[in-house]
């Protein structure tokens, strides 16, 4: 991912002023054309809330649409956070008295904590800091979503807030000097609902074998864009630094990336980007998984490829710094990959670009290591490296903060340093 060797302006917490696209305009667009064979309810999915053919929709959508600021300064605040299982994504309303642009503004909440899986019945209060705010392209105007971290009543994180110890990671003196810049590569795909079929396959049948489908173009090639182009928009209108997108190697799935970004705000910018995905296939009829390994056989499986850097891989001797980067993961391997996702190991197979879960490698280009340094990068004697084994489900924030751990915080012993070093070639 080049954009990992440009800084972004777009990088920051802080809320700036709405453009004026119109939601409606926004998502009107959502509509997917299936392939005869499939059926005929299958066949166009629109985002149901904006169908002209019924008039009580049409009366909702004419509320849904309703420009409230004329009529009074409050709006409308979107809080999400993190569920019991670590990946799934939950939220609620409130009502603000006016606009705010710093997540400082914003009240702590509450919720229940027993119907997430994340407190017991007995003594379920979960609370909700704010930490991020992003423009809200599904209410538009100066409506905000707000993306929190979760904690007991006593102000302790639970146990699945892991944003708290990244930002506890990032906010040390020698990462915060090092600058970190990360560039995230999302992989999902999408599936036909109550089938769990990838979208635009015969249902119970495969589709031609992997070849045409990556960066492909036509109906023939291609199931899905209009969630793809629709996301992206969203993302740019909410402020989210998204960068790109594509279409993957197996039909069906799909990619985009957010990057660079500094620090902490790479996790609250992709778990952002994943809300907005999540509303929009749900709008949309279709499902969305992150799954890393959605269908076995001869198919690839979805990762969530983590391009990294530092201040000082970025500058003159960088390469010396990335290989030594590369040392310090290799002995922290297993760590790592417990810490990369559920259901890791039927993606990391040593097959479909993708290396062996068991075992560490790097390469220069090569997409089937588990570190991955571009060309260009050798070239230049400096730039960043892409860390190939993280899975599409992987929480962005235990990724990122032990990225910067191993390679900044973390010291080998002088033995192990040496006998990683000769074992992977790297002269350190």
């Amino acid at each position: 991912m080049a954009q990992i060797l440009a800084a972004s302006p777009t990088c920051q917490m802080k809320l700036t002023k709405p453009s004026t696209i119109a939601p409606s305009k926004l998502w009107s667009s959502v509509v997917l054309k299936q392939k005869k064979q499939n059926s005929s309810k299958l066949r166009s999915f629109k985002v149901m809330a904006l169908q002209s053919d019924n008039s009580t929709i049409n009366r909702v959508e004419s509320l849904l649409n309703l420009d409230t600021k004329p009529f009074t300064d409050r709006i409308i605040a979107e809080y999400i956070w993190i569920g019991g299982s670590g990946i799934d994504l939950r939220s609620k309303s409130r009502t603000l008295e006016k606009p705010v642009e710093d997540p400082s503004e914003l009240p702590k909440w509450n919720y229940d904590g027993s119907s997430t899986g994340q407190a017991p019945g007995e003594d379920s209060e979960v609370i909700l800091y704010p930490q991020a705010i992003f423009r809200d392209p599904f209410r538009g105007g100066d409506n905000i979503l707000v993306i929190c971290d979760t904690y007991t009543p006593a102000g302790e994180p639970i146990p699945t807030n892991k944003r708290a110890r990244a930002a506890e990671i990032f906010s040390n003196k020698k990462v915060n000097e090092e600058i970190p810049w990360f560039g995230i590569e999302q992989e999902y795909t999408l599936l036909q609902p109550n089938v769990n079929w990838p979208l635009g396959w015969p249902v119970g049948a495969y589709p031609g074998p992997q070849g045409p489908y990556y960066c492909g173009v036509g109906a023939e090639k291609s199931w899905g864009r209009d969630i793809l182009d629709a996301h992206y928009k969203a993302c740019l209108y909410a402020g989210i630094n998204i960068s790109g997108t594509n279409g993957e190697v197996m039909p069906g799935q799909w990619e985009f990336q957010v990057g660079p970004s500094v620090g902490i705000e790479a996790g609250d910018h992709v778990w952002c980007a994943r809300y907005l995905l999540e509303r929009i296939t749900e709008q949309a009829g279709v499902v969305l998984t992150l799954d890393p390994k959605p269908i076995e056989g001869d198919w690839n499986g979805a990762g969530c490829h983590t391009n990294y850097s530092t201040k000082s891989m970025r500058e003159e001797g960088g390469f010396d710094v990335i290989k030594k980067a590369i040392l310090n993961l290799s002995l922290r391997h297993m760590e790592h990959i417990s810490a990369y996702g559920e259901g890791n190991e039927r993606r990391l197979t040593g097959k479909h670009e993708t290396a062996s879960i068991d075992q560490f490698s790097w390469g220069v280009a090569n997409r089937g290591c588990s570190i991955r340094v571009g060309r260009d990068t050798e070239k230049k004697g400096k730039g960043y490296l892409e860390d190939r084994r993280p899975a599409s489900n992987m929480d962005p924030y235990i990724v990122t903060s032990l990225l910067a751990e191993t390679t900044l915080l973390w010291e080998p012993t002088l033995e192990a340093e040496a006998l990683a070093a000769q074992k992977l070639s790297l002269n350190v």
